[in-house]
């Protein structure tokens, strides 16, 4: 896939919360069901996506909700916030969509409400979005990335043949943050541990440090955007991976929240942009 893929228009879908569940101590999976969700339809892509909608504080929004007439009719800072958030796993006989939510105590927006989530509470989301999914015909698959991209890699690793070849780096805090994983039969995972250091330490070194196997490649390569931005000129550049068999993109950005990442995200890839293609054009 290329690294920026046609992601189809997502429309409103409203569930409520069935149970949830603490999967390590930084996270908590909330899964949504309801019949809000009988239109709801995923399963093409393992990154999947929705972007759970957040009311301001103090607004009364029309009923039933609609997210156009809210953005036509109300000021910006009276939108609900959007946290988007990976598609773990969709059950459409038991109507059940899972969640995955990292937690950092109270910061943040979307943490706190997914850490004190009830059953029964209602959740209004747009999506799913979504661009990739493993090609079963590539000789071997790369998969990378940190807390934010466990929820796609996990879901990729499920979708993988038996047989593959896979090459798979999650970085986290600590051991404690490790999560089983389904996987193809002598698929190679790598947990990463960078501590309190920033996100991407240990897992940019480790991919550079792989011996690539022969043949295509397809690589997910997603996570805090710094570091993305590292990895992305190595695959690109150093490493020749066309970019159609390349997903990338910064899921979040260090020192900056969704609303601000999302505002500046189009010029940021832009920019990577420009600055990457630019050598390995005028080497070709």
């Amino acid at each position: 896939m290329a690294d920026r893929p046609v992601r189809r228009k997502p429309g409103l879908n409203k569930a409520q919360v069935i149970r949830t569940q603490r999967l390590t101590p930084h996270l908590v999976r909330v899964v949504l069901g309801g019949e809000g969700l009988a239109g709801f339809r995923a399963g093409e892509h393992t990154d999947h996506y929705i972007k759970v909608l957040f009311p301001a504080e103090g607004v009364a929004y029309p009923e039933p909700f609609d997210i156009e007439a809210v953005r036509r009719d109300l000021p910006r800072d009276q939108w609900p916030r959007t946290r988007t958030y990976t598609v773990r796993s969709w059950d459409p006989g038991a109507r059940e969509l899972a969640v995955d939510f990292v937690i950092h105590g109270d910061e943040g927006l979307a943490g706190p409400w997914a850490a004190n989530a009830r059953p029964g509470e209602e959740v209004l989301f747009l999506g799913p979005g979504g661009g990739y999914a493993p090609d079963p015909a590539a000789d071997w698959h790369l998969l990378a990335g940190d807390e934010s991209a466990l929820p796609a890699i996990a879901a990729s690793l499920e979708r993988i043949p038996a047989g593959a070849t896979v090459r798979a780096f999650v970085e986290v805090a600590g051991p404690e943050e490790r999560l089983e994983l389904t996987a193809p039969e002598g698929t190679e995972v790598v947990w990463l541990y960078r501590g309190d250091a920033p996100a991407g330490t240990a897992l940019v070194p480790a991919v550079r440090d792989l011996e690539f196997p022969a043949g295509d490649v397809h690589a997910f390569v997603h996570g805090e955007a710094g570091f993305v931005k590292e990895l992305r000129r190595y695959l690109r550049i150093d490493r020749e991976v066309p970019r159609e068999r390349l997903s990338i993109s910064g899921y979040w950005r260090r020192g900056h929240d969704e609303d601000g990442w999302q505002a500046s995200k189009r010029a940021w890839n832009q920019q990577v942009e420009a600055e990457q293609e630019a050598p390995a054009a005028s080497t070709a």
